[in-house]
């Protein structure tokens, strides 16, 4: 009965704060198709009618986050923006026209937590020792949702070095991470970043990592659906490590569905991770 209840002013407190947060605020133009709390289905039969373009959902979701992550509510999720996105957007919207989509993931946009190597970006753990360290090439999951056609639209901000000591989702880099549910609570950790992003609808799903329950958590206070995957079906190749033994990488998203599509196109075997072999 409790449960039941908390819930119930959980989500009569979201629809308090979106009343405030209106779609038409972050709108940079007219849009048909209106992504909002949308599937990654909903958002690929959308790409594939031509109903939206990926440009203009990265677009969209860079609305959102310059208005609510780090002004407005200031849910400060995000640690680094990905310059290039507008333009992977245009490039994987040619291609869909000149040789159909990739898959369900071609076009979409997602969030990255910040202890995964991205090319281009700095992979800080959300420390300020970090924050010029850029690497060589993508993880190896980032390389694998990027083949097929996912966009990184940003990276998160995480307990600083995925640590479980001190507050929860709070980084020299990022600073504190809040629950968009809740301002005045934080969005646990330590994949807190993403979990909050995706909740605020800065992106269609996310990535974590689990070593004693930093997807689990973050998506346990957000309302999302997270999963700690069996340690060996997805490397931690390019990921910054905390524990060899327990680490894994992990999806959150808003549904069961959701995170097992993400999930699909995250696990594999990689000769650099002796784990998946």
């Amino acid at each position: 009965m409790f449960k039941v209840l908390n819930r119930v002013i959980t989500l009569l407190a979201l629809v308090a704060v979106m009343a405030v947060l209106p779609l038409e605020s972050v709108s940079a133009e007219e849009i048909e198709f209106d992504p909002f709390e949308k599937s990654i289905r909903e958002i690929s039969d959308a790409l594939d009618s031509n109903q939206i373009t990926s440009e203009k959902l990265v677009k969209y979701y860079l609305e959102r986050i310059k208005a609510f992550d780090k002004q407005g509510p200031t849910i400060n999720s995000f640690t680094n923006i990905n310059e290039e996105a507008i333009e992977i957007a245009k490039q994987l919207d040619a291609e869909r026209q000149s040789k159909g989509p990739r898959g369900v993931l071609h076009g979409i946009p997602i969030v990255v937590k910040d202890n995964f190597d991205v090319k281009g970006m700095p992979t800080t753990a959300s420390s300020v020792a970090l924050k010029e360290a850029f690497p060589e090439k993508d993880a190896f999951t980032i390389q694998k949702l990027k083949d097929a056609g996912a966009i990184i639209i940003g990276k998160t901000n995480m307990s600083e070095f995925a640590a479980s000591y001190g507050r929860l989702g709070y980084s020299s880099l990022g600073g504190l991470t809040l629950n968009p549910y809740n301002l005045k609570r934080d969005a646990s950790g330590s994949s807190s970043g993403t979990a909050a992003a995706i909740t605020a609808n800065f992106g269609v799903f996310g990535l974590g990592t689990d070593t004693s329950g930093s997807v689990r958590g973050p998506s346990h206070v957000t309302g999302l659906v997270g999963i700690r995957p069996t340690l060996g079906l997805i490397s931690r190749d390019g990921v910054v490590p905390s524990s060899l033994n327990f680490d894994t990488p992990g999806p959150i998203a808003k549904s069961v569905e959701d995170v097992a599509i993400a999930l699909s196109f995250m696990a594999g075997v990689d000769e650099n991770d002796e784990q998946t072999l």
